[in-house]
C-alpha cells in the first residue's frame, strides 16, 4: 500500500495522539501539530521521533498554522495526502450564560481552525489531484442532551458537519474526499476520570477506547469511494441510549 502523509492537528493527546500512532505503525509519515509545544515535544519523542515523524506548534485558530503545517509536510515528506482535522475543545456552559468572549473560543478553535487549516492545504491536493480530508465531529449535532447544556461548542461542532459536505461537493471532481468522523464519549485527558461515568449515553453501555477512532479515521483516509459521510463512532449515542 502506498506510504501516504498525514497532518494531525490536535495530536498532543487522545485522540489525535492515537490517530498519529496508528498511521506511523502502518508506515505512513505523520506531521503533528498542538498549540501547547511542550507537551507536542512530550509527544515526539513518545512516539519515537524518526524520520517519519515532523511537528508543529501553533494554534489552528490562527491561519498561520495552516500554513506552517503545508510547509513543513512539503519539506519532509514531499507530499501532503490525508489531514485530519482533530484539534477542538468542549465544555457545557448554560446558553444564558454565554457570552462573546466564550462562544468565539469554540467558533475559532473548532470551527475557524478546520476552515482555515483546510483551507490551506487544499490547494497541495489539487496539485497532487486527489487527497483525503477527514474532520472530527459529534452525533450530537443532532442529538441533544438536556442534560449537556453545550451550545457553544455544538453550534461550532454543526458548522463543521456542514462545511464536510460543501467541501465534499466543491472539491469531488479533484478526487479530494471529505468526510467526518464523530466520536461519542471517547477515554481521554478531557474527560479525566469520568468519562465512565457517561456508559449510559451509548447503547453499548460503555464508553469508547482512542483506539476506536483511530482505526476508523485509517479507514476512511484508504478507501477510495467514501466521501460527504458523517460517520458515528459512537457506541450507538446517535440511536438511543441504553437504560439501567
Amino acid at each position: 500500500m502506498k506510504k501516504q502523509t498525514i497532518i494531525v492537528t490536535g495530536a498532543s493527546s487522545g485522540i489525535g495522539k492515537e490517530i498519529a500512532r496508528h498511521f506511523l505503525e502502518n508506515g505512513d509519515s505523520v506531521v503533528i501539530n498542538s498549540s501547547t509545544p511542550e507537551k507536542l515535544e512530550l509527544v515526539y519523542q513518545e512516539l519515537g521521533g524518526g524520520d517519519n515523524l515532523a511537528m508543529v506548534a501553533g494554534n489552528v485558530k490562527d491561519k498561520s498554522t495552516g500554513d506552517q503545517l503545508l510547509a513543513i509536510a512539503l519539506e519532509k515528506f514531499g507530499a501532503v495526502d490525508v489531514l485530519v482535522n482533530n484539534a477542538g475543545i468542549y465544555e457545557t456552559k448554560p446558553f444564558l450564560e454565554v457570552d462573546e468572549a466564550y462562544l468565539d473560543r469554540f467558533l475559532n478553535t473548532n470551527l475557524k481552525g478546520t476552515f482555515f487549516t483546510t483551507q490551506a492545504i487544499i490547494p497541495q491536493m489539487l496539485k497532487q489531484q486527489g487527497g483525503v480530508v477527514i474532520n472530527i465531529g459529534t452525533p450530537l449535532v443532532n442529538h441533544a442532551l438536556g442534560g449537556g447544556p453545550s451550545t457553544a461548542p455544538m453550534t461550532s461542532k454543526g458548522g463543521i458537519h456542514a462545511l464536510t459536505l460543501q467541501l465534499a461537493a466543491e472539491f469531488g471532481k479533484h478526487n479530494i474526499r471529505v468526510n467526518t468522523v464523530a466520536p461519542g464519549v471517547i477515554r481521554t485527558p478531557m474527560h479525566g476520570d469520568d468519562a465512565d461515568q457517561s456508559a449510559g449515553l451509548h447503547l453499548l453501555n460503555r464508553v469508547g477506547e482512542v483506539d476506536d477512532i483511530a482505526q476508523m479515521v485509517y479507514l476512511v483516509a484508504r478507501s477510495n469511494f467514501i466521501t460527504g459521510a458523517i460517520i458515528n463512532v459512537d457506541g450507538g449515542m446517535a440511536a438511543g441510549h441504553h437504560l439501567n
